[in-house]
């Protein structure tokens, strides 16, 4: 999730889990944290009578699912005798993972004082907090994580769609192509990919152009939205709409999009709108994003993370550049 989360949980030393990151990653998925988790910790460890697993970073243990008896009676006793251990071994925050095939030990381990964390497809995640203090687990992932696509052609129009599903359909109003990101995909691959499946245009990420917070979405979740401009690759290409999710698909003038009745005097979609305008015309160069190498000697881990950063001033009165429909505009790449 956000990076605001990881140092609270570094302040408070406490056993990590959690995307589309949900961002979660969809986006948002709760596995990437418990994967980021397991990646940096200490070798396994196999005691006798005990279930197998790793320590993480901030005194926990999470349990080798692969080690968990199949039947409840034995689950119960080994689960019990472990307890017992990292109680006396100090430990802090217990993750315990239980595939579906096995989900006749969940009253087991509720028993023993598990409670739910989050449940992806395929298993269910536990947790157990130890010490007499008020646990420092982070919660369940707070945010899922959509892009849109605003992608313009060398003539100035948008690539635009109308919804066959969702809040829009039949209103036949034009929207961007939008989406949700997936587990493990980049804001940039997620955009791309989204603008393929809905109108089956290939098309190059050039910028960030915002980014939009809102709260109370699906299940109580908050969402983060991230609107990326895009450039046909080709430039001239048939449009093969999705059939499934999308009742038409057009290269439509900005100006039709922008002037749709629904938006109009809306002060969040205003400003998105102008915002896209600017971008037309060359006069907003919105965000730079590169995957950047991110390894860290003690994590022992190779990584490449997106960062997303705004220019200088100074760098931008440098870098002027024209309408987007000119054969000199500057990617924000």
């Amino acid at each position: 999730m956000l990076s605001t989360r990881l140092w609270r949980l570094r302040q408070a030393g406490a056993s990590i889990h959690h995307k589309r990151l949900t961002l979660t990653t969809r986006a948002p998925s709760s596995a990437s944290t418990f994967a980021a988790a397991t990646a940096t910790s200490m070798a396994s460890l196999v005691q006798p009578g005990v279930l197998s697993g790793k320590e993480d970073l901030y005194g926990g243990f999470i349990i080798d699912h692969d080690s968990v008896p199949h039947e409840p009676a034995a689950f119960a006793s080994t689960l019990k005798a472990s307890i017992d251990v990292w109680r006396s071994e100090g430990k802090h925050g217990i993750w315990l993972k239980i595939p579906r095939d096995r989900s006749t030990l969940i009253p087991e381990a509720v028993q023993q004082g598990f409670d739910f964390h989050h449940a992806d497809a395929g298993h269910v995640m536990m947790t157990l907090w130890l010490p007499d203090t008020p646990s420092t687990l982070p919660p369940n992932a707070s945010h899922q994580v959509g892009v849109g696509a605003l992608v313009i052609n060398s003539r100035g129009q948008m690539l635009a769609v109308q919804e066959r599903s969702g809040p829009l359909r039949g209103r036949k109003i034009w929207k961007m192509p939008t989406g949700l990101v997936h587990a493990g995909e980049d804001l940039i691959e997620a955009a791309q990919r989204e603008v393929e499946e809905e109108t089956g245009v290939r098309a190059v990420f050039d910028c960030v152009l915002l980014i939009r917070q809102a709260h109370g979405f699906a299940f109580g979740k908050s969402d983060i939205f991230v609107l990326c401009a895009l450039k046909p690759d080709p430039d001239e290409q048939v449009i093969v709409h999705q059939e499934s999710e999308i009742e038409a698909a057009d290269w439509i003038p900005l100006a039709q999009y922008t002037s749709q009745e629904f938006m109009k005097g809306v002060a969040l979609y205003q400003t998105l709108t102008d915002k896209c305008v600017s971008y037309a015309q060359g006069t907003y160069r919105g965000l730079r994003a590169a995957k950047l190498e991110a390894s860290l000697p003690m994590l022992k881990k190779p990584r490449v993370d997106l960062l997303i950063w705004g220019e200088d001033d100074a760098a931008q009165g440098q870098q002027a550049q024209g309408p987007i429909t000119r054969s000199t505009h500057a990617s924000c790449m």
